[in-house]
């Protein structure tokens, strides 16, 4: 019976089948190069690579450099682990040379298995025209590695979803983030994985969230950490409880931090969450995992990014063209009137509910748009090259 019941469910699946990129033990829906400094006093040459080769992805920051301890540790994870993110075909590392982030840092932890990395070091090298000249030569041979690479089939279980909203308006939490949730769980029971961030955006919603939470470690370490934002708020001459700390959602309407929460966590349906990971740390875990993220939208997504998710559902009541160097970016408008004004940047409009389309039925189409994204259609956020990388920090810079 167990062999027939599978049997049956691997054929309904099979429609789920996706094409991309073998990265090692995973697959990338994109083959993406990049160029990312290790160091923003290296900026200026990844911005370099993309002059001269246009579809280089340049990949700055502001960091690399007088970090200490697990906030060395945590910039570190993320620059590495958004060079192991599957989309991610060539990497040309440059650094400067006197950091304490350094390039041979980042390398030694990427796995390239199926991947091209090569590295500079300007203070090495010297000369503006000799670092051009490498660079070009580099950025030509890893060109020639991801030219040759072709498409695979994949199952939809090797996906990892990251989940965000930003900009949040009323709708949130009646359209975009409970088809989000819809879409999560449709994930969750094809074996994939989806990602629930933005653990301040949690505060006052516990008692919702323990119907997620079947593990009693996950939860204490999910609560802590919850209360650990407030606090720490509170250090801040801050308290968030009761209170809506951002123009934007007190412009759109939203009564409180608790009423945007309740919202924020509809994205994850009803599935359990099965593990609780740091900032940019990469899931064991398959199903429905939460990542302490902040609630700063660039810095959520590129945390989820360098944990490995290979694409992003962005629902945002207000709207906002941000996107990722490295995944795809679904813009998701909470309502129409919203979705009119910035079309140039939302890919689909779930103010549709509002106007008599069920829950059902959309979050039907939004699964299949995300399918049809993992198969090559490109996002707004991609054909308007929004790259936006924000780096959560721990501490301050030394």
């Amino acid at each position: 019976m167990y062999i027939i019941l599978r049997a049956e469910w691997h054929l309904k699946m099979g429609k789920y089948n996706l094409c991309g990129y073998k990265r090692g033990g995973t697959f990338g829906i994109r083959n993406h190069i990049i160029a990312l400094s290790t160091v923003c006093c290296s900026n200026f040459f990844a911005q370099k690579a993309h002059e001269f080769f246009e579809d280089v992805i340049p990949i700055t920051h502001q960091h690399g450099c007088d970090h200490i301890g697990k906030d060395r540790e945590q910039v570190l994870r993320t620059l590495s682990g958004t060079c192991n993110n599957p989309n991610v075909a060539g990497v040309l590392l440059i650094g400067l040379g006197c950091e304490n982030i350094t390039v041979q840092d980042v390398f030694e932890r990427i796995k390239s298995e199926d991947k091209i990395i090569k590295k500079i070091v300007v203070q090495d090298v010297g000369k503006k025209e000799k670092i051009y000249k490498l660079m070009k030569q580099y950025i030509l041979e890893i060109k020639r590695y991801v030219q040759s690479l072709e498409k695979v089939k994949f199952d939809i279980s090797e996906l990892k979803v990251g989940l965000e909203c930003g900009g949040s308006d009323p709708f949130s939490g009646i359209t975009g983030n409970p088809s989000v949730g819809r879409v999560s769980d449709m994930l969750v029971r094809s074996g994939a994985t989806t990602i629930l961030s933005e653990i301040p955006e949690l505060i006052g919603a516990k008692k919702a969230l323990k119907k997620n939470i079947y593990d009693p470690k996950i939860e204490k370490k999910l609560f802590s950490k919850i209360d650990e934002y407030v606090e720490f708020a509170k250090s801040l001459g801050c308290d968030l409880l009761g209170v809506n700390p951002t123009p934007g959602n007190i412009m759109s309407g939203i009564s409180s931090i608790e009423e945007k929460s309740l919202g924020c966590m509809a994205k994850a349906g009803s599935s359990v969450i099965n593990e609780y990971l740091d900032y940019a740390q990469s899931p064991k875990s398959k199903g429905l995992v939460v990542m302490n993220t902040p609630g700063n939208d660039a810095e959520s997504v590129t945390g989820m990014v360098a944990g490995g998710a290979q694409i992003i559902l962005f629902t945002t009541g207000l709207g906002t063209p941000l996107g990722n160097p490295v995944a795809p970016v679904i813009k998701i408008s909470t309502n129409t009137k919203t979705f009119n004004k910035m079309k140039d940047f939302l890919d689909i409009d779930a103010g549709q509910i509002i106007n008599g389309k069920s829950l059902e039925e959309f979050s039907q189409e939004l699964f299949d748009l995300m399918l049809d994204v993992c198969n090559g259609k490109m996002t707004l956020s991609e054909i308007n090259r929004n790259y936006e990388f924000s780096i959560n920090r721990i501490g301050p810079t030394f």
